[in-house]
């Protein structure tokens, strides 16, 4: 029991290296660039880095091909990727107009939209949400899932990794710091702020919606067996969705049903953290009674 907590904590303990890294790192390249970018985005942006590229030397020493994480030959991943990307808007797109239907969101009638720019946006919003998805399903239904699925089961695994990818999206700081006023330590001060924000209650929702995101996703890799197209498909129609939603709507302050969506985004909260639980719930149920 205890070496199955050991391997479930070594994300975590890889996460704080890389952090502790990126904090001196993220100091010189905020001196070299005079304060160009905030400090604590730079510590962001290189930790994510550092997770990008340990994903082939973990597959290497863990001994996982990348047939075991879940690619498939290209025109494959087209076709799944594309079947991914309708499930996720099958999935989400309910959601949102729910929330529009029962006035939590509004729309934004402060901008002034045209066809061009409305297509721009779409595709913008697309290629980053695309680019999002390929850089986080390799290390969280690729990696973490084919790591841990022998060694602690599939239970264990879906939530190890499903608690990962959640919790990384609550670690930033806010703090601005002057580049005439840092310190080699001050990017530790940021990163311990940063862990501090996950325990914020406000975030709880949210929370729970980006765990159920991740237990979503995991099913599809361990219980459906799925490829990490699919994975990477739907990924990036929800985000391609929640961005788009963050254009055309705003969060109706008024509404008495404001509590279902989190203050985290403006979108994702307990309207969609209980709608993918049922989901998740009416599949096992399915598996359980109706699947041969």
């Amino acid at each position: 029991m205890l070496k199955k907590i050991a391997i479930g904590l070594v994300p975590l303990a890889l996460l704080l290296l890389y952090t502790c890294i990126a904090c001196v790192i993220g100091y010189g390249i905020f001196i070299f660039i005079n304060g160009a970018a905030e400090l604590h985005r730079i510590i962001s942006r290189v930790t994510q880095a550092l997770l990008i590229l340990s994903i082939y030397p973990a597959m290497c020493y863990l001994h996982i091909s990348a047939k075991q994480v879940g690619f498939v030959r290209f025109r494959q991943f087209l076709k799944q990727m594309s079947g991914g990307i309708i499930l996720g808007l099958c999935t989400l797109l309910p959601v949102l107009l729910l929330s529009y239907a029962l006035d939590i969101t509004v729309f934004d009638a402060t901008k002034v939209w045209t066809p061009e720019k409305v297509l721009v946006k779409l595709l913008a919003a697309f290629a980053l949400a695309v680019l999002i998805s390929l850089l986080e399903e390799p290390m969280f239904r690729g990696i973490l899932i084919s790591a841990y699925l022998k060694r602690l089961g599939i239970a264990a695994t879906i939530f190890i990794s499903s608690f990962y990818y959640a919790i990384l999206h609550f670690i930033k700081a806010r703090t601005a710091i002057s580049v005439r006023d840092v310190r080699l330590t001050d990017g530790f001060y940021l990163a311990l702020e940063a862990l501090q924000n996950l325990l914020k209650p406000e975030h709880l929702g949210a929370l729970w919606a980006l765990m159920m995101v991740g237990v979503f996703l995991a099913v599809m890799r361990t219980r459906l067996q799925l490829s990490l197209a699919w994975c990477i498909g739907c990924h990036a129609a929800w985000v391609w969705q929640i961005k788009m939603a963050h254009q055309l709507v705003s969060v109706n302050p008024h509404s008495d049903l404001i509590y279902l969506v989190s203050p985290y985004d403006g979108v994702i909260g307990p309207m969609v953290a209980m709608w993918l639980t049922l989901v998740v719930i009416a599949y096992f149920m399915y598996e359980k009674f109706f699947s041969k």
